[in-house]
């Protein structure tokens, strides 16, 4: 059979014109700014915003993430560099991001390649070249539409940071094995041309450490790094098969069973361990509490949203790709809504297809199980919210992989054909095929560029995701909140009546949090306008009726803070009410106790349960420092210094690389001035 004339070079010529395309249609959307979850982990958190490098600095930065009870140190900390080099710039911090994309590209190439260089025969008979298909696959995922969030939402790095270390160990797990199975470089060979043991144990050790170590690394930048064990072993398993090649001193051919015994305690072990530990939360009311889903009911849903996934990646519309999707409807059952038994069933069906092929097919089942077993984490019994799209980062390179080879087309007739006879019909599904996949390219890529230059404005952006999603709260809230901003809290501008508009339809959806009211009052309270009783009535009724999520909370600390610091003139008795009405759930969360207590103690001078409420931030958190810090502050500044000493010796040890030290300095001076006062 004729080569592919696109040779290996073709292929990264290929791949660098898709490096540069990715880049200029990301370009305008690296001048927006933050969004949602970027304001909690990056804007508003100090942590990662230090003023100096020195290594208690860095400590803290790395300890401050608020997402999530593991901080995601390696995250934080790039986020601290981006701050000493941009300040809050959003500009260098997207740019930042689509490097790693870009990063993350050449990656999938290298991965890409091996995987297809692994079935070269096969990939051969088709009259294609596995560096050419390579360099489409990563460059169609550059491109894909629902990968945008990952490079343009700040926040999202965490997720491509992540996947570096995946890629970077699936590649070396891969570069392992082949040495093990005598390819890649010449075989430090022996007199029969077998492959040496040292050869033999130089690969396994290299399969090895790519797989620990950049787990290791990649859990501290996201726990979804903690899939890589699992991705190894789906390669290993489609592709490899456990097999190994005979020693000088073996009888012949078999399965490697050190590679059972490496995936035994890298993945089955510590699943076994994560599940257990994992349990007692997943079955336990309160974790569902500031949901509106169970855990039967997040399963029935997420059937249906790894469809839609399925369908995002591959034939995305603006639509669907609304950034926001809490107005989801929930399954209640296998037929409400329908679609729920359907997406079951065709599931079952790519568990099928699966297994089926893979043996005729290996690429595609490795591709489709990927992409299975990448919503594993995120999409089964964890009570995250249901859906996002860039948890599919990782997962869309599992379809590319599966389809792009299958629409890959010869570029040429194949050998045996003459010029003059007529195409089979298999020759014409091979051109449909080609013409298929450049066609989607071409639309992956005018969406995503479309939905860039949008990402390049925020007011743009606010309008283009709410007209997206209309029944969505939060893209009405944003949309809300970018006229507010415009408005620079002026009455006659033009941007205060569309706010209105904007807040009170989000307001109005039932599944909203308290967001829009807060936003309201804020709004008119800011500009000296009388506050609608609704609003209030409206904020109460929601904080009595369900327990308070991240957003409820964020909402009071917003407005308590307002009044604190004088920008905002609030009735104290509705601020109570409010309050009240968010505790009145059981267990409520350090972060609202402490918001209550630091109000209780600035707004309310009621210093008895400011601390009252603070004693029980810390005893729901004691692994918090802030919390134990405002403690001993409202301990010394009420005279109980035996007290305050004894927290303190207690927050010593938290100073984890001096990340303290400056806190427990200042604390020290407040407790020896009054101890000496008192004296």
């Amino acid at each position: 059979m004729a080569a592919d004339p696109l040779s290996s070079s073709s292929g990264w010529r290929l791949f660098a014109l898709a490096l540069l395309i990715t880049a200029l249609v990301y370009w305008p959307g690296l001048y927006g700014g933050w969004l949602f979850d970027d304001y909690p982990n990056i804007v508003d958190n100090h942590g990662v915003q230090p003023s100096e490098v020195n290594l208690p600095s860095l400590v803290r930065a790395a300890l401050s993430s608020p997402a999530s009870d593991f901080r995601r140190p390696l995250a934080s900390l790039s986020f601290a560099v981006n701050y000493l080099t941009n300040g809050l710039d959003p500009f260098g911090w997207k740019l930042t991001n689509l490097v790693i994309h870009l990063l993350n590209g050449a990656l999938l190439l290298m991965l890409s390649r091996r995987l297809l260089v692994q079935h070269g025969d096969s990939i051969a008979r088709r009259g294609l070249h596995a560096g050419t298909v390579a360099a489409l696959i990563a460059g169609a995922w550059l491109l894909l539409p629902i990968n945008l969030t990952a490079v343009l939402y700040v926040v999202q790095r965490e997720e491509s940071l992540a996947n570096i270390f995946v890629l970077t160990g699936l590649i070396g797990y891969v570069i392992g094995r082949q040495y093990m199975l005598g390819r890649g470089r010449p075989p430090l060979a022996t007199g029969t041309g077998q492959p040496s043991r040292t050869r033999d144990l130089g690969g396994l050790a290299l399969c090895a450490t790519s797989v620990c170590v950049a787990t290791c690394l990649g859990l501290g930048v996201k726990e979804t790094a903690a899939m890589l064990p699992l991705y190894a072993f789906l390669i290993e398993w489609f592709v490899f098969g456990f097999g190994r090649l005979p020693l000088p001193d073996d009888t012949g051919p078999g399965k490697d069973w050190r590679l059972f015994a490496l995936f035994f305690i890298t993945l089955a072990l510590p699943l076994v361990i994560g599940v257990l530990w994992l349990l007692p939360s997943v079955l336990s009311p309160m974790s569902w509490a500031t949901r509106d889903f169970t855990l039967a009911t997040r399963l029935l849903s997420e059937a249906r949203i790894v469809c839609d996934y399925l369908a995002w990646t591959l034939l995305p519309s603006a639509s669907n790709l609304s950034f926001y999707h809490d107005q989801f409807v929930i399954s209640q059952s296998l037929f409400s809504p329908w679609s729920t038994m359907l997406s079951l069933l065709f599931l079952a069906v790519l568990v099928t297809v699966i297994l089926w092929q893979r043996r005729k097919r290996p690429l595609l089942s490795l591709g489709l199980a990927l992409f299975l077993a990448a919503q594993l984490l995120t999409g089964t019994i964890v009570p995250l919210e249901l859906v996002y799209e860039h948890r599919n980062y990782f997962a869309s390179f599992g379809l590319l992989l599966a389809v792009a080879p299958l629409l890959a087309a010869p570029l040429r007739r194949p050998r045996g054909s003459t010029t003059g006879a007529a195409p089979s019909p298999r020759h014409h599904l091979l051109y449909i095929g080609k013409l298929v996949l450049a066609g989607l390219l071409v639309y992956w890529t005018a969406l995503t560029a479309a939905t860039a230059v949008a990402w390049g404005e925020p007011l743009e952006l606010a309008r283009e995701l709410a007209q997206r999603a209309p029944d969505s709260p939060r893209a009405q809230y944003e949309l809300g909140r970018a006229y507010i901003i415009y408005s620079g809290y002026n009455p006659s501008s033009p941007y205060i009546q569309p706010a209105y508009a904007a807040l009170e339809k989000a307001a109005a959806i039932p599944e909203s949090s308290i967001l829009p009211q807060q936003a309201l009052i804020f709004m008119n309270s800011r500009m000296g306008l009388p506050l609608k009783d609704s609003w209030w009535v409206g904020m109460i009724e929601k904080l009595k009726s369900r327990r308070p999520g991240v957003q409820d909370e964020s909402s009071l600390a917003a407005l308590a803070q307002c009044q604190s610091d004088g920008r905002c003139d609030l009735p104290t008795q509705r601020m109570i009410e409010a309050f009240n009405a968010a505790l009145s759930h059981p267990r409520p969360t350090a972060r609202l106790l402490a918001t209550y207590s630091n109000y209780a103690w600035n707004m309310l001078h009621d210093r008895q349960l400011a601390l009252r409420l603070m004693n029980q931030a810390v005893e729901t958190a004691p692994k918090e420092s802030a919390y134990r810090i405002t403690q001993i502050r409202m301990l010394v500044a009420l005279g109980y210094v035996r007290e305050a000493q004894q927290l303190y010796r207690q927050l010593e040890q938290m100073n984890i690389g001096g990340n303290l030290d400056n806190d427990l300095q200042n604390l020290r001076q407040l407790i020896d001035g009054k101890t000496a006062h008192g004296s």
